[in-house]
């Protein structure tokens, strides 16, 4: 499985941002889904998850309620809707899949995109 992740760019305080992940190869809707994110100088975080059915947890208080996980199995595709976006959103974000959801948990995947660069100016 190929992750390409698309949809970053600069945007500011406020604004909102969808972005993209494609899945190439057989049996993504095998697959849980999860963004991450990675500010600069800090660990690389788990934002939100969706399992195969919709399903779907938020990992990260700071970013719950303004982001939304949505997968179109069809499509194989992964999005992440991002709406009040923070300079503190700033960040090279990750799509992931993984067989199991604890490895997302646990910061680990069995596949990861290339990272979309979203910056949030003040």
């Amino acid at each position: 499985v190929q992750l390409q992740a698309s949809g970053g760019g600069l945007v500011q305080a406020g604004g909102s941002l969808r972005l993209s992940c494609a899945a190439s190869g057989r049996s993504f809707s095998s697959y849980v889904m999860g963004w991450f994110r990675q500010a600069p100088g800090k660990e690389r975080e788990l934002i939100a998850r969706i399992i195969w059915s919709g399903v779907t947890t938020y990992a990260d208080d700071s970013v719950k309620g303004r982001s939304t996980i949505s997968r179109d199995n069809a499509k194989n595709t992964v999005y992440l809707q991002m709406n009040s976006l923070k300079p503190e959103d700033t960040a090279v974000y990750y799509c992931a899949a993984a067989y199991y959801s604890s490895s997302l948990l646990r910061g680990e995947a069995d596949y990861w995109g290339q990272g979309t660069q979203v910056t949030v100016s003040s």
